[in-house]
């Protein structure tokens, strides 16, 4: 690939039109270069703006509820199996 671009510069100055042909593909390097940018750029603008759009949610639900959702409740939770068990002594029917 190497071999043959440098085959088509030689053609190009052979020609006498090396210096537009060297224009040409630095404007095509720049405007990818930009493009690339642009991109780049617009992709963390939308990704920024979508994680502020969660936390802000994130926040409204919180103080809508009063508590974080999902978290875990750590109530003890009675037993009713161990409100039944038989005295000591007893026949466990």
């Amino acid at each position: 690939m190497l071999t043959f671009i440098l085959i088509l510069l030689l053609l190009a100055a052979i020609f006498g039109v090396l210096g537009a042909v060297l224009k040409i593909a630095l404007v095509l390097i720049l405007s990818l270069v930009l493009v690339t940018a642009v991109l780049v750029w617009a992709g963390w603008w939308w990704v920024r703006s979508r994680m502020r759009g969660l936390e802000r949610d994130l926040e409204q639900r919180i103080e809508e509820d009063g508590r974080r959702q999902g978290a875990v409740d750590i109530r003890r939770v009675r037993n009713e199996a161990e409100d039944d068990r038989p005295e000591l002594g007893g026949t466990g029917l």
